[in-house]
């Protein structure tokens, strides 16, 4: 066994690597399938066949989003699609947005006390992040009170004892809000990481505005849009977006081999911070992942350079040998037999010809 393995290495070593080779590519596609953040632009075409885009923006701390801004932001992506021959006013599926500012506050029921992080959303921000209900609803645009709040368990434990809470009255800061439901964080490593075990809360973005009037301004913009030809939502975005200076996160195709390539060969560059910007923590768990899938892709392509070039030079030879086999033996064969056939042929109709001279 141990002879043959040393007679034929280089094969085995090409098989092992082969199998690194799978096995990185299906790590790559697993880490990048992993955050459904980031996903919401598939969520959203459903079984559409219309390509749909996801953007992301992060804005500078001096230089916040207001909703007069977002409004009229959203009313030129309405144009572009109409300057496409898509028509938002007939479909209204054909955009969608969500945004958020973060802060923190003190929540309380009874004797129970905690500081938490609060997230402060406006639009469809649970159509991007399908956070895992335990009990209760999501807050909605559509919710006539805005005075409902999405506990985390950690939170919803240390007020109440329990996770079945809608209803139940408590406090953020003072002012007085009901449990809209409870979720469970995510469960996968690189969310775990960024968020760091911080207890998070959900509230409307008009009721924190009223709860912190100090604190206004939008921290993070969503947008996903149809996409009639690639980089469209990105290119007319960039186009219209009222702050220039915005970080952007084109989440449709940021796991896409191109962009992991390009990822890897500005890796120094990516980790200087050179804007003001403050990442919430599923943008900071979708870079560590992208850095991740990179990482997967190099191995990938490390793996498989030395089976390739075998193959590669299997097939070169092969090749050779067949040319010089079908050149100093087959060919001459096969010119032989056919000689031999016509002969035969010919010798056949000479017979038929003349039946009475044999």
């Amino acid at each position: 066994m141990m002879k043959t393995l040393r007679k034929h290495w280089l094969p085995a070593l090409a098989l092992l690597l082969a199998l690194g080779c799978a096995f990185s590519v299906w790590r790559m596609r697993a880490v990048s399938a992993m955050l459904p953040s980031q996903q919401a632009a598939q969520r959203w075409k459903g079984s559409d066949e219309r390509e749909f885009a996801q953007l992301s923006f992060f804005l500078p701390a001096e230089q916040k989003l207001t909703r007069d801004q977002i409004y009229a932001f959203r009313n030129d992506m309405q144009q572009k699609l109409k300057g496409a021959s898509l028509d938002p006013a007939a479909n209204p599926g054909l955009l969608c947005d969500a945004w958020c500012t973060i802060g923190s506050g003190k929540v309380s029921a009874g004797r129970q006390s905690g500081e938490v992080q609060i997230v402060a959303v406006g639009g469809r921000f649970f159509d991007f992040h399908p956070l895992r209900l335990l009990s209760g609803n999501y807050l909605s645009p559509n919710d006539v009170m805005d005075d409902r709040v999405l506990l985390d368990r950690e939170t919803a434990w240390l007020l109440f004892g329990a996770v079945d809470l809608a209803g139940m009255r408590f406090s953020v800061n003072g002012g007085q809000y009901v449990v809209a439901g409870v979720y469970e964080h995510e469960r996968d490593g690189f969310s775990k990481t960024a968020s760091a075990g911080a207890m998070r809360i959900y509230m409307d973005y008009e009721s924190y505005v009223r709860l912190f009037p100090e604190k206004t301004g939008i921290d993070c913009y969503e947008l996903v849009m149809a996409e009639p030809v690639k980089g469209f939502a990105r290119s007319s975005a960039e186009e219209k977006f009222p702050v220039k200076r915005a970080g952007l996160a084109d989440n449709s195709y940021r796991f896409d081999p191109d962009r992991l390539l390009k990822l890897l060969r500005t890796r120094s560059e990516r980790s200087m911070h050179r804007e003001n910007l403050a990442f919430p923590y599923w943008e900071n768990a979708a870079r560590a992942a992208e850095d991740r899938a990179a990482g997967w892709m190099l191995a990938a392509a490390l793996t498989g350079a030395v089976p390739a070039a075998l193959l590669l030079y299997g097939g070169i030879r092969l090749a050779s040998r067949g040319r010089r086999k079908l050149g100093g033996e087959l060919l001459p064969k096969a010119g032989r037999g056919g000689r031999e056939f016509l002969r035969a042929r010919r010798r056949r109709m000479w017979e038929r010809r003349h039946p009475g001279e044999f």
